[in-house]
């Protein structure tokens, strides 16, 4: 699977940047879409609302993929910091990324490196034998 060095979130960054500077008058909180709900309310949904929902399913597929261990998570992982420390210097310096779905979609990234060498670090101490004592298993 050539998706595990390839940090997923990195397409809703590259959605945001793309509207964000190509096309100016595009409204993250305006309403994009409205389903009539069956109790008689409406369900409006932004496009920020849309990217974000992408984002956490992306979010999903980051963590599966750092259950796995080996030399592509590890770059995997040293991507999304990148990553990360690239959406917080474009979260500080640049005028477009001023807005609260930039600024959750950063929330995101953060929660990905953090989570992903959380969840590899608690995969690889499974995977630790100690030496002179025998495997136990159960």
């Amino acid at each position: 699977m050539f998706l595990i060095g390839f940090p997923l979130l990195i397409i809703p960054f590259a959605i945001y940047n793309i509207i964000a500077f190509l096309m100016p008058g595009v409204s993250w909180t305006a309403a994009s879409t409205t389903v009539h709900m069956v109790s008689g309310g409406d369900w409006s949904m932004s496009a920020g609302d849309m990217l974000i929902a992408l984002a956490v399913l992306l979010l999903f597929g980051e963590m599966m993929k750092s259950t796995r261990i080996g030399i592509r998570t590890v770059v995997d992982h040293a991507l999304s910091l990148i990553l990360f420390l690239g959406m917080m210097v474009e979260f500080l310096m640049v005028k477009q990324a001023a807005s609260a779905t930039f600024f959750l979609l950063l929330v995101i990234s953060f929660v990905d490196v953090l989570g992903g060498f959380a969840v590899t670090l608690r995969s690889a101490q499974r995977d630790l034998n100690v030496e002179g004592m025998p495997h136990i298993s159960s």
